[in-house]
């Protein structure tokens, strides 16, 4: 794999042919990415959270905090946490007070570490755990007061089909947020994050947890991901409404809201 963030390929490929689609700067059949995706996320489960910490230097703790404030947790409300995986979002929004919650990924490997740390911080009997695709829930329209994505959506094969999804399963007046990174806003700190990402990152991975390549993808796809302003357009057309985004540490991450009215 290249270690160019400048790498010619570092555009939407999903843009230029319905056949194939983007797993980092590789063009790649559609069906075959989500098995790639999972073989990701099954390499580094067991040392996710760990290098979470790692990788963000800490930060990823304050912008989940952000997030879950902007979740606004109340008993009332019930929540939808997609590609939620050893369960962040789902716990702080439970100890913050708020209502019954979904915890669902993709991955079974990520699942079964949210499911034991429920179990170890006494919050399993207050979660749903579920196996499933964000792009295609099985779950009835209309069902959640509120719908969050953190750090997923760039792993999903067709991130309007998960939008659309979301929107779906909202109740009206219920409301999406995803916290995602995006494009650096503040040209000092590119270069610095560009070096940390591509030349750092896989190397703490290779030591930290045996594997380098994944998170060689991880920087890749990062790279990947629609711009804020792209993705606001996108949850419009999938029908979301009064779309805004806020860029958290100079655009590294970004979180858009959207509510179906």
């Amino acid at each position: 794999m290249t270690t160019n963030p400048n790498h010619p390929n570092a555009t939407s490929q999903a843009d230029t042919t319905n056949a194939t689609t983007d797993f980092g700067y590789r063009s790649v059949p559609k069906g075959e990415k989500k098995t790639l995706v999972k073989e990701v996320f099954e390499s580094v489960a067991g040392k996710y959270d760990v290098m979470n910490d790692l990788m963000s230097l800490g930060l990823h703790r304050a912008w989940k905090r952000d997030f879950i404030n902007l979740l606004a947790p109340r008993a009332g409300l019930r929540l939808l946490d997609l590609a939620g995986g050893t369960g962040d979002i789902t716990f702080g929004w439970l100890k913050r007070g708020g209502g019954p919650a979904v915890l669902s990924d993709i991955n079974a490997a990520m699942l079964e570490v949210g499911r034991k740390r429920a179990i170890d911080k006494g919050l399993i009997e207050r979660v749903e755990v579920c196996c499933a695709d964000a792009e295609a829930l099985p779950f009835p329209d209309a069902s959640f007061d509120r719908v969050s994505m953190a750090f997923g959506l760039r792993n999903c094969t067709d991130k309007l089909a998960v939008l659309k999804e979301a929107r779906r399963v909202l109740k009206p007046g219920g409301r999406f947020l995803c916290l995602e990174f995006s494009k650096v806003t503040v040209p000092a700190l590119a270069q610095i994050y560009d070096v940390w990402s591509f030349q750092a990152l896989p190397r703490m991975g290779r030591m930290v947890a045996g594997d380098a390549d994944s998170y060689q993808y991880l920087a890749e796809s990062i790279r990947m991901f629609p711009p804020q302003a792209k993705l606001e357009a996108m949850m419009r057309e999938a029908g979301l409404e009064r779309v805004s985004h806020r860029n958290l540490t100079g655009g590294i991450v970004a979180i858009h809201s959207g509510w179906r009215l």
